[in-house]
């Protein structure tokens, strides 16, 4: 395996990561509420309401300071090392880029991502994670 073919593995891979970060902030917001109408006790669990609480809270800062995410950053950083086109590549590399990157004012995503943030916070309220039985 080639250097380059190498660089690009582990963009992809970061990239991956990045979609699966996403689609936790995203679905495990959507299953918080949808599990407290279907009883699911997993999403009442403190490990999993604090660790998705962190995730989206890491978010919403990020935006506030007009950070770029890392992941973004060092699969941007691979690809460039590996002299390849930031957006370009296979299919799978390519949708998987049009889910997450898209272009909008800087506000957009603060207030979406606030907005967001806000109701994965309502959920501790709406959906109270349980007390920790000894």
């Amino acid at each position: 395996m080639s250097q380059q073919s190498l660089l690009l593995l582990l963009a992809d891979i970061i990239l991956f990561i990045h979609v699966l970060f996403v689609a936790f902030v995203v679905l495990g917001l959507f299953a918080v509420y949808a599990g407290y109408f279907l009883h699911w006790r997993w999403v009442r669990h403190r490990t999993f309401r604090i660790t998705h609480l962190c995730a989206i809270g890491y978010v919403v800062v990020q935006t506030w300071l007009g950070a770029i995410c890392p992941l973004t950053t060092w699969e941007m950083a691979l690809r460039a090392e590996a002299g390849a086109a930031t957006y370009s590549g296979s299919f799978i590399q390519h949708w998987l880029h049009s889910l997450l990157y898209f272009t909008a004012p800087e506000w957009v995503f603060i207030l979406i991502y606030t907005a967001f943030g806000s109701l994965v916070l309502a959920s501790w309220f709406v959906v109270r994670p349980i007390k920790r039985s000894r």
